[in-house]
């Protein structure tokens, strides 16, 4: 550790020492969230030495964000997480300004983290094709929550020259024994793309291919993803600059997938892209493959840019933003599902059964269930938050009928052919909705009063459940 890394890791911890606060309202007790500071995007999502890891962009000194660290934790089970510190550090002249997104490969006793070391130079630059210089690093470490070596594997001069500054998010995976990576990029006629590299030994890296849209999706496409799933290849990108379409891509930005047809290897034009969630929070989605099999993804449950149209009043206790509950990924009926892992289901030890109709309080950790919904549904909770669906409109609404349960939050649809199925998951400050064995998903913040977690269903003819955790005596 150099004298930079040492003087990080000293002012951090005497910021988290001075944040220590029993202020608990809002903070979740299933989804991670910084100890103090903002958090945004996942970065080395990894199952290790049978212990699950997630880092994530942190900024511990102040809540609307500022200098990016990666912060650290872990699970066994993929519901409690511990955090373990703030192992990677803007302590080189290639990251001085931020140790941007990426990713992990664990391997061989190791854990190789891939990233973007971002430096903004000094001067009146537009910081798209002048004065921002992006890095590929990689930071080796063997436990995670130190740090042993870092280096340089790609610089400007090896991106290809129609690209401007941006070029970030390094996403590596190992297939058939070769090393693969997609970063995303913009290009200079302010197109976004993904390019493909390959390699054999993780640090020397040849450029295979990009993959590009088939018609304008956007100015930069963040955080790109690319995994096999029951046969398919899956793109997941984050684009920027997508416009407004009738109920879709409603949010400043949004995150899509499509499927790959042919081999990945020699790139391809992507078309058919689908939004992954349609709430108001959901963004830079990344996976990984667990030991099981299971394709595991985790996203920062909170949207860029977005302060001009809603906040997080968590601001107001020093810290910002949390993850989505890790979801299991599958395909159904063509189309990529999400579904909360299945730890979250064996979870629950208390259960309430219920038909057509429930109301009343309910604990600040909870979920619902609820089958045969398609004559119709109205949902409300916290007095404030309605969901609801009608078969002759076929829409999905989300809708905050109270501004500040909302914070600025207002309506969220979707087109839905049939509801068959709903699991609604509430912990504490976020709600998400998975709907048909997750066909469609809707994710949110809201801030409900300490005494305020009522919930009102009305869903004639459906059969539902109210599970929850009790604590033992």
């Amino acid at each position: 550790m150099n004298a930079l890394s040492r003087l990080w890791k000293q002012l951090i911890e005497k910021e988290l020492k001075q944040e220590e606060t029993e202020k608990t309202r809002w903070r979740p007790k299933l989804h991670i969230a910084p100890p103090a500071g903002w958090l945004n995007d996942p970065n080395g999502l990894c199952q290790y030495q049978g212990v699950y890891h997630a880092f994530y962009q942190f900024s511990p000194f102040q809540p609307e964000g500022g200098l990016k660290f990666w912060g650290h934790c872990t699970s066994r089970d993929l519901l409690h997480w511990t955090f373990e510190g703030v192992p990677l550090m803007p302590d080189q002249q290639e990251d001085c300004h931020g140790t941007y997104s990426g990713s992990a490969v664990a391997e061989e006793g190791e854990m190789y983290l891939y990233y973007t070391g971002n430096v903004k130079e000094t001067g009146d630059y537009d910081f798209i094709n002048t004065g921002r210089r992006s890095y590929t690093m990689l930071a080796v470490s063997k436990d995670g929550r130190e740090i042993e070596t870092k280096e340089v594997l790609m610089t400007k001069c090896d991106y290809p020259s129609d690209l401007t500054c941006h070029v970030r998010d390094p996403k590596v995976w190992k297939q058939e024994g070769i090393y693969y990576m997609v970063q995303g990029a913009r290009t200079k006629e302010d197109k976004g793309i993904a390019l493909l590299y390959s390699s054999e030994d993780k640090r020397h890296w040849q450029l295979l291919g990009r993959f590009e849209p088939e018609e304008e999706f956007g100015y930069m496409w963040e955080c790109p993803d690319i995994y096999e799933l029951e046969g398919r290849t899956v793109l997941c990108i984050s684009p920027q600059g997508v416009e407004e379409q009738g109920l879709k891509y409603a949010n400043v930005y949004q995150s899509v997938t499509c499927f790959i047809e042919g081999d990945f290897r020699k790139g391809a034009q992507v078309r058919e892209f689908r939004e992954l969630d349609g709430g108001f929070d959901f963004y830079a989605p990344q996976t990984f493959l667990a030991d099981d099999g299971r394709r595991i993804q985790i996203a920062w449950m909170g949207m860029p840019d977005a302060e001009e149209f809603y906040v997080n009043p968590t601001v107001e206790d020093g810290w910002q933003h949390i993850m989505t509950i890790p979801r299991e990924l599958s395909i159904r009926h063509g189309v990529l599902c999400q579904n909360p892992v299945r730890e979250l289901t064996e979870w629950w030890n208390c259960s309430h059964s219920f038909e057509g109709y429930f109301e009343g309080k309910v604990e600040s950790c909870c979920a619902f269930e609820l089958n045969t919904a398609g004559e119709g549904l109205q949902i409300l909770l916290a007095g404030g938050l309605r969901l609801s669906y009608s078969p002759e409109e076929k829409i999905f609404w989300m809708e905050f009928t109270d501004s500040a349960l909302g914070a600025g939050r207002t309506l969220r649809g979707r087109e839905v052919d049939k509801l068959e199925r709903l699991r609604l998951l509430i912990d504490v400050s976020g709600a998400e909705v998975f709907l048909n064995e997750g066909e469609d998903v809707f994710s949110t913040r809201f801030y409900p009063k300490e005494d305020a977690f009522t919930i009102r269903i009305e869903a004639p003819n459906s059969k539902g459940t109210y599970s929850y955790h009790l604590e033992e005596a």
